[in-house]
């Protein structure tokens, strides 16, 4: 999952950053909000976190960009105005939630696990599951049949993304953009590297094999025939 942190307090967006990667995000963060805006806009997100008070234009001048372009990336607002009224107009501005500063990391995660799930048309869901592979989004945990897998943030992560794309073939360049960082070297072998490491948990030990490759493509999970 991608998300978009626009907000100009370093230490904020550096806090908020870190702890997402140590969740398996990929993040991409703007200081500014004209940056942030061509972000939001050129990019594609699975979720995106913005203060309102921005250098170069408004988190709320963001958001109504986007929503007049169609970019329906799910916003949190996040923001030190704690009136109702600002709340209110956040929302009616085109936000998805709304977050009043300070705030605890684990809150801040749980609201933008739950606008990702709104936004995929899944409201209620909380799991995910192909064949016999089964995934917490609440808990983190993951099993195939009777097998518990002990992954990795990041392997979590790609896990999703296929189980999401299940029976779809996915490009390294996708899952490039969706488990890392905006800049990251499209010519790295990362994304190999992961893809093998999962397949050791999710199919190692299993006759049935769910990952497969497609030669000049990427990759392509599936549910055992």
């Amino acid at each position: 999952m991608r998300i978009l942190i626009v907000e100009d307090d370093k230490e904020i967006a550096g806090f908020i950053a870190k702890g997402l990667r140590q969740e398996g995000f990929a993040v991409d963060t703007a200081l500014r909000g004209d940056d942030g805006l061509v972000l939001a806009l050129e990019e594609q997100y699975d979720a995106a976190v913005i203060d309102i008070m921005l250098p170069g234009c408004t988190g709320l001048e963001i958001i109504e960009a986007m929503r007049e372009k169609r970019v329906n990336t799910p916003v949190l607002i996040l923001s030190a105005r704690r009136s109702v009224d600002d709340r209110v107009r956040g929302i009616q501005r085109g936000g998805d939630d709304y977050m009043v500063k300070p705030f605890a990391f684990s809150e801040l995660l749980v609201r933008i696990q739950a606008l990702i799930r709104r936004s995929g048309g899944v409201a209620e869901a909380s799991t995910l599951t192909v064949g016999d592979l089964f995934m917490d989004l609440l808990k983190r945990g993951v099993t195939r049949g009777d097998t518990v897998l002990d992954l990795q943030p990041r392997e979590f992560t790609l896990l999703e993304y296929l189980m999401r794309n299940a029976e779809r073939p996915v490009s390294k360049t996708m899952i490039l953009e969706h488990v890392w960082d905006l800049h990251f070297d499209p010519q790295t072998n990362v994304v190999d590297v992961l893809v093998c490491r999962l397949r050791n948990k999710v199919d190692k030990a299993f006759d049935a094999k769910m990952i497969h490759t497609i030669r000049g493509v990427g990759y392509v999970l599936k549910a055992p025939a």
